[in-house]
């Protein structure tokens, strides 16, 4: 660090103002969450001078002896973890690692049935904005209107009538678990194949306390830094059967070299969610994110589905007269960082959405249990109550600062 404050004293200046805003303010957006000091390190390290160019064994420079044992680590820590196949861990994102699966058994004008983005899928799962909308013929299912629950009436009825190459089971903004065992009968049926998304939930997953999808599905894709807690990445884990062809579409199919620093990133962070420690944070996620979401029901908030089975919490405003957007930026003036997200049949564009999604993770890791929870729910209800109102805002940032400097996450780094 003090050789950029040297070097360059601008970018300087934006990283240490970036460690005082993680520090100080309550990070609560899902997919974010605050990397050990060793993943960080790593990333960082002499690992990403290097080339690396095809798979351990078989690289196509020299040199890498040393990487092809990072990678090495990082396949068997992550089999092991999740019990899968066989895994790459060359995806840069969660993205490309379904564009992987998509060019390697899909071809343009394949129908895909994935998740509706609208009613807590992704741009990845057929959205028309997005290749997997563009280049693929995209069907999407949703949620029952009353419930909010998945409807796997319409999953199967649309299945049998598109013949869809490929299902997808995943979301964005979804606050329940999933049945991949019906998932898997859905798609016998109608000859396709499955591809779970667990970029959200695999930290639970991996800690026994979500739905394992690998027994059921032919891939499963990854992000390595939400509730995994590791590098921004991603990962492919697949019967050994579809090894070679991902492989081939991940290089040289839809990338070039591998980011050899955070795949040994990757590795650490797959050590760390090997210990039974992990184990230990992800109940504390669960336990924080079941009673933030019974608060704020009890505050008078609608939440989603009535509850949660994940790190997640998507509240439904239209009652309160709150937009996402005014919601969003009501609780960042007050140091509280959470994203505004459509809710299904929302009415509202996605830039504006009617409901915003907290999540646990990152305040978890932090260390803050049930009596912190209580606190933050309550200044988040304070917050949409009083979202117009200056002196409260200013208060509630106040108690919010108070709460970070209790729990440090980065203030090593000061």
């Amino acid at each position: 660090m003090s050789l950029c404050k040297i070097q360059d004293s601008e970018i300087y200046n934006v990283i240490r103002n970036e460690i005082e805003r993680q520090e100080f303010e309550l990070q609560m957006i899902a997919s974010e969450n605050y990397a050990s000091q060793a993943v960080m390190e790593v990333m960082g390290s002499v690992l990403t001078n290097k080339y690396a160019e095809g798979y351990p064994g078989k690289r196509y420079y020299g040199g890498c002896q040393f990487y092809d044992v990072v990678e090495e680590l990082a396949i068997e820590r992550a089999k092991l973890l999740f019990g899968a196949d066989a895994v790459n861990v060359q995806s840069h994102s969660g993205a490309q690692a379904n564009m992987a699966v998509f060019l390697g058994f899909l071809k343009p004008g394949d129908t895909v049935l994935g998740m509706a983005l609208d009613h807590g899928g992704h741009l990845t799962h057929g959205s028309k904005v997005n290749f997997s909308g563009r280049i693929y013929n995209s069907v999407a299912y949703g949620v029952k209107k009353d419930t909010f629950l998945i409807d796997y009436e319409q999953i199967e009825e649309l299945a049998l009538k598109h013949k869809p190459k490929l299902i997808i089971a995943g979301w964005s903004a979804y606050p329940r678990d999933l049945d991949f065992k019906r998932f898997k009968k859905i798609a016998t049926k109608s000859n396709s194949l499955l591809l779970a998304d667990i970029a959200h939930p695999s930290g639970l997953i991996a800690a026994g306390l979500y739905s394992n999808p690998i027994p059921y599905c032919d891939f499963v894709t990854t992000t390595t830094h939400k509730t995994l807690r590791g590098p921004r990445g991603g990962m492919i884990m697949m019967k050994e059967e579809h090894a070679k062809i991902i492989n081939s579409r991940v290089f040289p199919g839809t990338q070039g070299g591998p980011l050899m620093n955070m795949i040994a990133a990757k590795a650490v962070a797959f050590k760390e969610a090997l210990e039974d420690s992990f184990k230990d944070y992800q109940k504390q996620v669960l336990i924080n994110s079941r009673l933030l979401a019974d608060i704020l029901i009890k505050n008078e908030f609608q939440c989603i589905t009535g509850g949660t089975d994940t790190h997640l919490v998507l509240l439904d405003l239209r009652e309160s007269g709150l937009t996402g957007k005014e919601a969003e930026e009501a609780l960042s003036e007050a140091g509280i960082t959470t994203n505004k997200n459509a809710i299904p049949f929302d009415s509202q564009p996605p830039t504006i959405a009617s409901g915003i999604r907290i999540g646990t993770p990152g305040i978890t890791t932090r260390g803050m249990k049930e009596d912190e929870i209580n606190q933050i729910a309550n200044l988040i209800t304070k917050v949409l109550k009083n979202h117009k109102n200056n002196n409260v805002l200013k208060s509630c940032k106040k108690e919010v600062n108070d709460l970070c400097s209790r729990f440090p996450i980065y203030s090593y780094l000061l």
